[in-house]
């Protein structure tokens, strides 16, 4: 946990930060406000590299949310109406990276600092694969369904495509890069380094299949909204991290 100066000069951050991004009109008011309350939590208790990791996966689903908008717009698949996200977006991608943290240092033993940030970092690196999936794919012109093979159209819950899984695992790889240098950076500890960029690498992308899985299966039938998908996909993703991080000989013990 940040001592009293640093943690003051974190929320303070974070509050700018999201301030920002409501005027910008990448948030909403609301969202905005749910988004200090968690990352000023976040960065108390986790520490800069945790709030720069949230910061940067926002940053980028901003720009990939507003890159050729209005041709997302033209096919009906923005988001939201002038590509904000709301509430419901923030809680699905922020609550399970926040608890992550709070396990980690609530109960430092049973989840080391160490696998704290390969979870949380696989968390997020699903968030930026299932959003440059989503955003970028939908301008592949065709898509298929993920469990059946079937066309259908871009945009539709489960319709994957070349293009889409291709970011998908950009936004996976970035992801997990970018958190190797924070964590070195900031001098915390971290799996090695093959561990951590081929893992979070791997559970991101395959996060992202599941929350196809689940759109098609379970959203497509009214069972699960968007967010409820998004927020049981990053759960499971960092099941299977955790999974990985085992096998991979690292241990979560």
């Amino acid at each position: 946990m940040l001592p009293l100066f640093q943690s003051v000069l974190g929320v303070t951050v974070t509050g700018v930060l999201a301030a920002g991004a409501v005027r910008a009109g990448a948030l909403t008011l609301l969202a905005g406000v749910v988004a200090t309350l968690f990352g000023s939590f976040i960065v108390i208790v986790g520490g800069f590299p945790y709030l720069a990791l949230l910061v940067l996966f926002v940053v980028a689903s901003v720009l990939a949310t507003r890159f050729r908008f209005e041709d997302k717009r033209r096919q009906n698949v923005q988001e939201g109406t002038h590509g904000e996200r709301g509430v419901t977006n923030v809680l699905a991608h922020v609550i399970v990276p926040t608890g992550l943290v709070a396990v980690g240092w609530a109960l430092p033993a049973s989840l080391p600092t160490a696998s704290t940030a390969f979870l949380y970092t696989s968390a997020l690196a699903f968030g930026a694969a299932d959003t440059f999936a989503s955003e970028f794919g939908v301008l592949a012109g065709r898509a298929r369904s993920l469990l059946t093979g079937k066309v259908v159209t871009p945009g539709t819950n489960g319709g994957v495509s070349a293009l889409g899984e291709a970011w998908a695992l950009v936004g996976a790889f970035t992801t997990a890069v970018l958190a190797g240098l924070l964590f070195y950076l900031f001098d915390l500890p971290v799996p090695p380094i093959g561990t951590m960029i081929f893992g979070v690498t791997l559970a991101g992308f395959l996060g992202c299949q599941v929350d196809s899985a689940i759109g098609e299966t379970l959203e497509n039938r009214h069972l699960l909204t968007k967010g409820g998908t998004n927020l049981a996909a990053m759960f499971l993703t960092v099941l299977i991290a955790w999974a990985l991080l085992a096998v991979l000989g690292s241990g979560l013990g």
